[in-house]
């Protein structure tokens, strides 16, 4: 084989080698390392200490309550996050789909707190939902309702926790679908206005359908990232109270420091679990995608 062909072989492989590196070093070895811990009394001061424990780590992680309580409190936060923010984001997106400079104005507008850090978004929320001074209580009692003890109570602190989520995430995901909106051919339309169909049915015949593959990229990625979520917890209530908005992740690193070992495979069943969400959603979901 001369030189010259031999390079054209290759130049693929080489082209993806940057890539594939990189994919090696921050996502395969960080995965393969964290299944090595999860086996392991892992002593973070002292490795000489460490010893292999194989799967106890897993079997005390499914005989402990706290962890069904996270498990739970995730659960119930990523479907509240994903249902409320693709309801909203769908009815924003139709409303602000016509090109028009007060529409890109509001898109702007709505995308800002997504460009914002969580961080700074949660101190915020943090003031606007203090019992006795915050803007939320202040507008309750304005309408004649009782204040409510949004981060104090666990009845009321993942409903709050969710709000904020809402609240950052909706306009990126509103910018998708109006994409999504404004690449369906006008002509589509016309020919059911010939047909005399109505709005209900163009939009749940013709709108749906047609946006199908944007709705799925966003409810796989909500769910994904609502599985992860961290920082808002972490600034806005520590998990708390009574560990009401103690998620997974949240979870890991309370003990990251007294049992890495046990932090470490309860990584790998939060990765087991979002890899089965996205495996039953591209199974249940994928032959209802319309790709043009």
């Amino acid at each position: 084989m001369d030189k010259k062909r031999l390079v054209e072989l290759l130049r693929p492989y080489l082209m993806i080698l940057p890539a594939m590196v990189g994919i090696f070093t921050f996502v395969v070895y960080p995965i393969m390392y964290l299944g090595y811990l999860s086996l392991y009394d892992y002593n973070l001061m002292n490795k000489a200490k460490s010893k292999f424990i194989g799967l106890d780590n897993f079997i005390e992680i499914f005989s402990r309550g706290d962890f069904y309580k996270s498990l739970t409190n995730t659960a119930l936060y990523t479907a509240g996050v994903v249902l409320v923010t693709l309801l909203i984001s769908l009815v924003i997106a139709v409303w602000l789909s016509k090109n028009s400079k007060f529409n890109a104005f509001v898109q702007a507008g709505i995308f800002m707190p997504h460009i914002v850090s969580i961080v700074s978004i949660a101190l915020v929320w943090l003031w606007m939902m203090e019992p006795s001074l915050g803007f939320l209580n202040y507008l309750l009692k304005a309408v004649g309702m009782q204040p409510l003890q949004w981060l104090q109570s666990s009845k009321t602190a993942l409903m709050s926790i969710i709000i904020v989520s809402v609240w950052q995430g909706i306009g990126y995901y509103v910018l998708i679908i109006v994409a999504a909106l404004q690449s369906i051919s006008p002509s589509i339309y016309e020919a059911a206005a010939l047909d005399n169909a109505n709005k209900f049915k163009v939009f749940y015949k013709i709108t749906l359908p047609m946006i199908s593959p944007q709705l799925f990229f966003i409810l796989v990625i909500m769910t994904i990232g609502s599985f992860k979520v961290f920082d808002t917890v972490k600034v806005m209530t520590s998990g708390g109270p009574n560990n009401a908005t103690n998620t997974l992740v949240y979870y890991i690193y309370e003990h990251r420091t007294t049992n890495i070992g046990y932090a470490s495979a309860t990584g790998m069943v939060l990765l087991v679990i979002i890899a089965l969400l996205t495996f039953v959603y591209f199974r249940l979901l994928s032959k209802r995608v319309h790709y043009q």
